[in-house]
Protein backbone atom coordinates (compact mmCIF):
# COMPACT_ATOMS: atom_id res chain seq x y z
CA UNK A 1 0.00 0.00 0.00
CA UNK A 2 1.18 3.12 -0.85
CA UNK A 3 0.77 7.04 0.76
CA UNK A 4 -2.76 7.93 0.83
CA UNK A 5 -4.59 11.16 1.42
CA UNK A 6 -8.16 10.81 2.86
CA UNK A 7 -10.48 14.15 3.52
CA UNK A 8 -12.37 14.20 6.54
CA UNK A 9 -16.14 13.99 5.82
CA UNK A 10 -19.30 16.07 7.39
CA UNK A 11 -20.01 12.60 9.46
CA UNK A 12 -16.53 12.35 10.69
CA UNK A 13 -16.30 16.60 12.17
CA UNK A 14 -15.41 16.36 15.70
CA UNK A 15 -13.94 13.06 15.95
CA UNK A 16 -10.54 12.16 17.25
CA UNK A 17 -8.00 10.73 15.24
CA UNK A 18 -7.47 7.15 16.83
CA UNK A 19 -11.28 6.71 16.44
CA UNK A 20 -11.47 7.73 12.54
CA UNK A 21 -8.73 5.55 12.02
CA UNK A 22 -10.66 2.87 14.35
CA UNK A 23 -13.70 3.40 11.54
CA UNK A 24 -11.58 3.74 8.35
CA UNK A 25 -9.24 0.79 8.81
CA UNK A 26 -10.62 -1.11 11.47
CA UNK A 27 -7.98 -3.95 10.89
CA UNK A 28 -4.89 -1.71 11.71
CA UNK A 29 -3.55 -2.06 15.42
CA UNK A 30 -3.37 0.10 18.45
CA UNK A 31 0.29 0.06 18.64
CA UNK A 32 1.02 0.70 15.11
CA UNK A 33 -1.07 3.64 14.83
CA UNK A 34 0.46 5.06 17.85
CA UNK A 35 3.52 4.49 16.05
CA UNK A 36 3.09 6.07 12.88
CA UNK A 37 1.40 9.13 14.66
CA UNK A 38 4.38 9.70 17.30
CA UNK A 39 6.98 9.33 14.17
CA UNK A 40 4.90 12.18 11.94
CA UNK A 41 4.22 9.56 9.28
CA UNK A 42 0.34 10.57 10.06
CA UNK A 43 -0.18 14.27 8.77
CA UNK A 44 -3.26 16.04 9.31
CA UNK A 45 -3.56 19.26 6.75
CA UNK A 46 0.49 18.59 6.33
CA UNK A 47 0.94 19.25 10.20
CA UNK A 48 1.84 16.71 13.17
CA UNK A 49 -0.33 15.68 15.62
CA UNK A 50 -1.92 13.48 17.97
CA UNK A 51 -4.09 10.28 18.03
CA UNK A 52 -6.37 12.76 20.53
CA UNK A 53 -6.46 15.52 18.16
CA UNK A 54 -10.04 16.29 17.18
CA UNK A 55 -10.71 16.39 13.15
CA UNK A 56 -12.92 19.15 11.31
CA UNK A 57 -14.28 18.39 8.16
CA UNK A 58 -12.79 19.01 4.88
CA UNK A 59 -9.12 18.62 6.67
CA UNK A 60 -6.39 16.41 4.43
CA UNK A 61 -5.14 13.03 6.42
CA UNK A 62 -1.76 11.92 5.20
CA UNK A 63 -1.90 7.59 5.26
CA UNK A 64 1.21 6.08 4.90
CA UNK A 65 1.89 2.54 4.29
CA UNK A 66 0.23 0.59 6.85
CA UNK A 67 0.85 -3.19 8.44
CA UNK A 68 -2.99 -4.00 8.59
CA UNK A 69 -3.80 -7.80 10.38
CA UNK A 70 -5.91 -10.35 8.41
CA UNK A 71 -9.19 -10.66 9.45
CA UNK A 72 -10.61 -13.98 10.72
CA UNK A 73 -13.23 -13.93 8.57
CA UNK A 74 -14.25 -12.70 5.03
CA UNK A 75 -15.54 -8.90 5.84
CA UNK A 76 -18.52 -9.44 3.30
CA UNK A 77 -19.59 -12.77 5.31
CA UNK A 78 -19.45 -10.81 8.84
CA UNK A 79 -21.25 -8.03 7.36
CA UNK A 80 -24.01 -10.17 6.11
CA UNK A 81 -24.59 -12.33 9.15
CA UNK A 82 -24.46 -8.84 11.22
CA UNK A 83 -26.79 -7.12 8.97
CA UNK A 84 -29.72 -9.63 8.99
CA UNK A 85 -29.63 -9.60 12.68
CA UNK A 86 -29.40 -6.37 12.81
CA UNK A 87 -32.47 -5.85 10.53
CA UNK A 88 -34.48 -8.55 12.79
CA UNK A 89 -33.95 -6.10 15.79
CA UNK A 90 -35.17 -3.37 14.24
CA UNK A 91 -38.13 -1.75 16.05
CA UNK A 92 -38.57 1.80 13.87
CA UNK A 93 -35.97 2.75 11.35
CA UNK A 94 -36.53 6.67 9.45
CA UNK A 95 -33.71 8.69 7.53
CA UNK A 96 -32.07 9.87 10.54
CA UNK A 97 -32.49 7.10 13.03
CA UNK A 98 -33.26 3.05 14.20
CA UNK A 99 -34.47 1.59 16.92
CA UNK A 100 -33.78 -1.64 17.40
CA UNK A 101 -34.78 -4.52 20.05
CA UNK A 102 -31.64 -5.31 21.84
CA UNK A 103 -31.72 -9.13 22.87
CA UNK A 104 -30.07 -9.90 26.27
CA UNK A 105 -26.78 -11.13 26.84
CA UNK A 106 -25.59 -9.01 23.54
CA UNK A 107 -23.22 -6.52 24.48
CA UNK A 108 -23.78 -2.74 22.97
CA UNK A 109 -19.82 -2.14 22.75
CA UNK A 110 -16.75 -3.80 23.54
CA UNK A 111 -14.88 -4.72 26.76
CA UNK A 112 -12.03 -6.46 28.04
CA UNK A 113 -12.38 -9.49 25.77
CA UNK A 114 -15.62 -8.80 24.28
CA UNK A 115 -15.39 -8.94 20.29
CA UNK A 116 -19.53 -9.52 19.35
CA UNK A 117 -21.11 -6.62 20.03
CA UNK A 118 -24.16 -3.79 18.69
CA UNK A 119 -21.41 -1.04 17.79
CA UNK A 120 -18.93 -3.48 15.90
CA UNK A 121 -22.12 -4.80 14.38
CA UNK A 122 -22.91 -1.40 12.97
CA UNK A 123 -20.41 -1.95 10.84
CA UNK A 124 -22.41 -4.04 8.58
CA UNK A 125 -24.71 -0.88 7.60
CA UNK A 126 -23.06 1.99 6.23
CA UNK A 127 -24.71 5.15 4.45
CA UNK A 128 -23.96 5.84 0.57
CA UNK A 129 -21.30 7.95 2.08
CA UNK A 130 -19.74 4.75 3.54
CA UNK A 131 -20.69 6.22 7.11
CA UNK A 132 -22.04 3.72 9.78
CA UNK A 133 -24.50 4.14 12.42
CA UNK A 134 -23.49 5.69 15.90
CA UNK A 135 -24.72 4.42 19.15
CA UNK A 136 -26.59 7.04 21.19
CA UNK A 137 -27.05 5.48 24.41
CA UNK A 138 -26.32 2.40 26.18
CA UNK A 139 -27.86 -0.33 28.13
CA UNK A 140 -26.30 -3.26 30.10
CA UNK A 141 -25.35 -6.53 28.24
CA UNK A 142 -28.46 -8.73 30.30
CA UNK A 143 -30.95 -6.16 29.50
CA UNK A 144 -33.28 -6.55 26.98
CA UNK A 145 -35.03 -3.56 24.65
CA UNK A 146 -35.39 -0.37 22.89
CA UNK A 147 -31.64 1.25 21.91
CA UNK A 148 -31.55 3.99 19.94
CA UNK A 149 -29.01 4.64 17.21
CA UNK A 150 -28.59 7.43 15.03
CA UNK A 151 -27.46 7.34 11.52
CA UNK A 152 -25.32 9.93 11.21
CA UNK A 153 -23.08 11.79 13.62
CA UNK A 154 -25.11 15.23 13.07
CA UNK A 155 -28.18 13.33 14.50
CA UNK A 156 -26.01 11.13 16.89
CA UNK A 157 -25.12 14.88 18.92
CA UNK A 158 -28.45 16.54 18.69
CA UNK A 159 -29.66 12.70 20.25
CA UNK A 160 -27.08 13.16 22.86
CA UNK A 161 -28.14 16.46 23.62
CA UNK A 162 -31.75 15.66 24.38
CA UNK A 163 -30.98 12.82 27.00
CA UNK A 164 -28.42 14.89 28.66
CA UNK A 165 -31.11 18.04 29.38
CA UNK A 166 -33.27 15.29 30.24
CA UNK A 167 -36.23 15.50 27.26
CA UNK A 168 -35.94 11.61 27.06
CA UNK A 169 -38.29 9.83 29.29
CA UNK A 170 -37.53 6.01 29.37
CA UNK A 171 -39.25 3.51 30.85
CA UNK A 172 -38.45 0.04 32.10
CA UNK A 173 -39.91 -3.42 33.61
CA UNK A 174 -38.91 -5.49 36.07
CA UNK A 175 -39.75 -8.36 38.15
CA UNK A 176 -38.25 -7.88 41.73
CA UNK A 177 -38.28 -10.06 44.56
CA UNK A 178 -40.44 -9.89 47.19
CA UNK A 179 -42.98 -6.72 47.48
CA UNK A 180 -41.84 -3.29 47.71
CA UNK A 181 -43.23 -0.84 49.93
CA UNK A 182 -44.93 1.99 49.49
CA UNK A 183 -46.25 0.35 46.17
CA UNK A 184 -45.15 3.93 44.30
CA UNK A 185 -42.10 5.63 45.23
CA UNK A 186 -39.06 7.49 44.62
CA UNK A 187 -35.20 6.11 44.80
CA UNK A 188 -32.50 8.90 45.42
CA UNK A 189 -29.13 7.76 46.49
CA UNK A 190 -25.44 8.36 45.56
CA UNK A 191 -23.97 5.66 43.62
CA UNK A 192 -20.22 5.13 42.98
CA UNK A 193 -17.68 2.44 41.51
CA UNK A 194 -17.75 -0.34 44.00
CA UNK A 195 -14.48 -3.58 44.19
CA UNK A 196 -14.85 -5.68 41.26
CA UNK A 197 -15.75 -9.11 41.46
CA UNK A 198 -15.71 -12.43 39.89
CA UNK A 199 -18.80 -13.20 37.95
CA UNK A 200 -21.25 -15.59 40.01
CA UNK A 201 -22.05 -17.71 37.45
CA UNK A 202 -18.84 -18.12 36.13
CA UNK A 203 -18.81 -16.95 33.27
CA UNK A 204 -16.15 -16.65 30.78
CA UNK A 205 -15.07 -13.95 28.42
CA UNK A 206 -14.43 -14.47 24.54
CA UNK A 207 -10.63 -14.83 25.50
CA UNK A 208 -11.51 -17.67 27.67
CA UNK A 209 -10.56 -15.52 31.17
CA UNK A 210 -13.00 -15.67 34.37
CA UNK A 211 -14.91 -12.47 33.73
CA UNK A 212 -14.28 -9.55 36.63
CA UNK A 213 -17.53 -7.41 36.55
CA UNK A 214 -18.36 -3.79 37.82
CA UNK A 215 -20.61 -3.21 40.56
CA UNK A 216 -21.86 -0.38 42.18
CA UNK A 217 -22.36 0.70 45.46
CA UNK A 218 -24.42 3.34 47.55
CA UNK A 219 -22.13 5.96 48.45
CA UNK A 220 -22.58 9.23 50.72
CA UNK A 221 -22.40 12.76 49.07
CA UNK A 222 -18.85 14.03 48.83
CA UNK A 223 -17.78 10.51 48.51
CA UNK A 224 -14.73 10.33 46.14
CA UNK A 225 -16.64 9.53 42.06
CA UNK A 226 -20.43 9.45 44.11
CA UNK A 227 -22.57 10.48 41.49
CA UNK A 228 -26.45 11.71 42.93
CA UNK A 229 -29.08 9.42 41.04
CA UNK A 230 -32.89 9.26 40.82
CA UNK A 231 -35.41 7.03 40.03
CA UNK A 232 -39.23 6.52 40.46
CA UNK A 233 -41.19 3.15 40.30
CA UNK A 234 -44.51 1.89 40.32
CA UNK A 235 -45.94 -2.04 41.62
CA UNK A 236 -47.77 -2.99 38.05
CA UNK A 237 -48.96 -6.21 39.55
CA UNK A 238 -47.56 -8.62 42.27
CA UNK A 239 -47.58 -12.39 43.46
CA UNK A 240 -47.32 -11.51 46.83
CA UNK A 241 -45.11 -12.14 48.98
CA UNK A 242 -42.98 -13.75 46.35
CA UNK A 243 -42.40 -11.25 44.07
CA UNK A 244 -43.64 -8.26 41.83
CA UNK A 245 -43.90 -6.51 38.47
CA UNK A 246 -42.79 -3.39 38.51
CA UNK A 247 -42.73 -0.26 36.43
CA UNK A 248 -39.43 2.12 36.60
CA UNK A 249 -38.55 5.20 35.45
CA UNK A 250 -35.11 6.91 35.74
CA UNK A 251 -34.34 10.20 35.52
CA UNK A 252 -31.02 10.15 36.09
CA UNK A 253 -28.63 7.52 33.87
CA UNK A 254 -25.82 6.49 36.03
CA UNK A 255 -24.22 3.00 35.32
CA UNK A 256 -26.40 -0.01 36.90
CA UNK A 257 -28.62 2.75 37.99
CA UNK A 258 -31.94 0.67 38.08
CA UNK A 259 -30.26 -2.73 39.43
CA UNK A 260 -28.55 -0.94 41.85
CA UNK A 261 -31.69 0.95 43.60
CA UNK A 262 -33.64 -2.04 43.36
CA UNK A 263 -31.03 -3.91 45.49
CA UNK A 264 -30.88 -0.69 47.94
CA UNK A 265 -34.97 -1.12 48.69
CA UNK A 266 -34.40 -4.73 49.40
CA UNK A 267 -36.23 -5.68 46.50
CA UNK A 268 -33.72 -7.08 43.19
CA UNK A 269 -33.88 -7.71 39.78
CA UNK A 270 -34.56 -11.44 39.48
CA UNK A 271 -31.82 -13.20 37.56
CA UNK A 272 -29.42 -10.60 38.37
CA UNK A 273 -25.78 -11.78 38.51
CA UNK A 274 -24.67 -8.97 40.08
CA UNK A 275 -27.42 -7.43 42.76
CA UNK A 276 -29.29 -10.37 43.57
CA UNK A 277 -26.91 -11.99 45.16
CA UNK A 278 -27.60 -11.89 48.82
CA UNK A 279 -24.96 -12.20 51.68
CA UNK A 280 -24.74 -14.71 54.67
CA UNK A 281 -26.53 -12.53 57.08
CA UNK A 282 -29.04 -11.06 54.65
CA UNK A 283 -32.21 -12.47 56.20
CA UNK A 284 -33.42 -12.77 52.65
CA UNK A 285 -31.08 -15.30 52.07
CA UNK A 286 -33.46 -17.86 53.16
CA UNK A 287 -36.61 -16.64 52.88
CA UNK A 288 -39.20 -18.97 51.76
CA UNK A 289 -41.94 -16.60 50.44
CA UNK A 290 -39.23 -15.28 48.07
CA UNK A 291 -38.36 -18.13 46.85
CA UNK A 292 -38.28 -17.66 42.97
CA UNK A 293 -40.05 -21.05 41.02
CA UNK A 294 -37.76 -23.06 39.52
CA UNK A 295 -39.58 -22.24 35.86
CA UNK A 296 -38.45 -18.84 36.34
CA UNK A 297 -35.16 -18.63 33.68
CA UNK A 298 -32.07 -17.33 35.39
CA UNK A 299 -31.63 -14.24 33.47
CA UNK A 300 -32.16 -11.01 34.41
CA UNK A 301 -35.70 -9.75 34.17
CA UNK A 302 -35.32 -6.39 33.08
CA UNK A 303 -36.72 -4.61 30.11
CA UNK A 304 -36.22 -1.27 28.57
CA UNK A 305 -39.79 -1.06 27.75
CA UNK A 306 -40.52 2.80 26.46
CA UNK A 307 -38.15 5.55 25.13
CA UNK A 308 -39.71 8.78 23.81
CA UNK A 309 -38.55 11.83 23.03
CA UNK A 310 -38.73 14.98 21.24
CA UNK A 311 -37.44 14.00 17.12
CA UNK A 312 -34.60 16.01 16.14
CA UNK A 313 -36.69 16.20 12.85
CA UNK A 314 -39.82 17.08 14.28
CA UNK A 315 -42.55 15.43 16.41
CA UNK A 316 -42.38 12.53 18.87
CA UNK A 317 -40.41 9.32 18.66
CA UNK A 318 -42.13 6.57 20.95
CA UNK A 319 -40.84 3.65 20.40
CA UNK A 320 -42.08 0.17 22.90
CA UNK A 321 -40.17 -3.06 22.88
CA UNK A 322 -41.95 -6.35 23.38
CA UNK A 323 -41.08 -8.70 26.46
CA UNK A 324 -38.13 -10.81 25.44
CA UNK A 325 -38.46 -14.37 25.85
CA UNK A 326 -37.47 -14.80 29.39
CA UNK A 327 -39.61 -12.23 30.51
CA UNK A 328 -42.77 -13.98 28.84
CA UNK A 329 -42.29 -17.06 30.07
CA UNK A 330 -42.28 -15.38 33.45
CA UNK A 331 -45.13 -13.05 32.33
CA UNK A 332 -47.31 -15.93 31.22
CA UNK A 333 -46.25 -18.40 34.47
CA UNK A 334 -47.54 -15.85 37.11
CA UNK A 335 -50.54 -14.48 34.35
CA UNK A 336 -49.44 -11.15 33.98
CA UNK A 337 -50.98 -9.09 31.57
CA UNK A 338 -49.04 -6.53 29.81
CA UNK A 339 -51.99 -4.50 28.88
CA UNK A 340 -52.54 -3.50 32.59
CA UNK A 341 -52.61 -0.07 33.66
CA UNK A 342 -48.83 1.08 34.32
CA UNK A 343 -48.96 4.12 37.17
CA UNK A 344 -45.41 4.92 36.43
CA UNK A 345 -46.76 6.60 33.08
CA UNK A 346 -48.10 10.04 34.95
CA UNK A 347 -44.83 9.76 37.23
CA UNK A 348 -43.53 13.25 37.89
CA UNK A 349 -40.93 14.07 35.11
Amino acid sequence: MSVQTFEVGEDEEGMRLDRWFKRRMPMLSLSHLNKIVRTGEVRVDGARVKTATRLAKGQSVRVPPLKLAAPVAPAEEISATDLRALQDMILYEDRDLLVLDKPSGLAVQGGSGTKHHIDGMLVAMPNEQGNRPVLVHRLDRDTSGVLLVAKTRRIAADLGEIFRSRQARKIYWALVEGVPKPAQGRVSLYLAKGPGMEDARGARNEAGARERIEKMRVAEHGDEDARHSVTYYAIVDKVAPRLAWLSMKPVTGRTHQLRAHAEAIGHPIIGDPKYGAKQANDPRRNDPLRTIPGAVERKLHLLARRLILPHPGGGTLDVTAPLPPHMQSAFDLFGFDVKRFDPIENAPE
